[in-house]
């Protein structure tokens, strides 16, 4: 099934009998990243790339930075960039955030998600003091 990268100014459209629907990506990019961290060991959104072989942590406002969205024939292929929590089982965080994230764009949008994938960019250890 081929899919397409989404580019930010083309919107995922969505007709029905009384009108049309449209939705732009980063929307549904700032849903998936908002509902990611959310989840249990799951530390931050990390930037798509690496610079130095160092993971950017991102804050609040640039979730959707962190999250890569395609579209395909039968509906959305989500990629998220996370930063996890040392200590966790890592494959039961990813399964964990892949079913949150695609519970909540499903629920949010209407739009069927074909499939969410993890990519663990970084680990982080708390500090001394408990901060993270």
């Amino acid at each position: 099934m081929p899919t397409t990268k989404v580019r930010a100014r083309e919107a995922l459209t969505r007709t029905d009998n009384l009108g049309r629907i449209e939705v732009s990506p980063r929307v549904v990019a700032s849903i998936a990243g908002h509902a990611a961290n959310e989840c249990y060991g799951i530390v931050g959104m990390a930037a798509r790339g690496l610079r130095d072989g160092i993971a950017e942590r991102l804050n609040r406002d640039n979730l959707h930075r962190g999250v890569e969205i395609e579209v395909g024939e039968g509906g959305i292929v989500i990629g998220l960039y996370v930063i996890a929590q040392y200590g966790t089982r890592i494959s039961e965080v990813a399964h964990n955030l892949m079913s949150a994230v695609k519970y909540e764009v499903e629920r949010m949008l209407g739009l069927p998600v074909i499939s969410v994938n993890v990519n663990v960019q970084g680990i982080h250890l708390e500090d001394e003091g408990g901060r993270r």
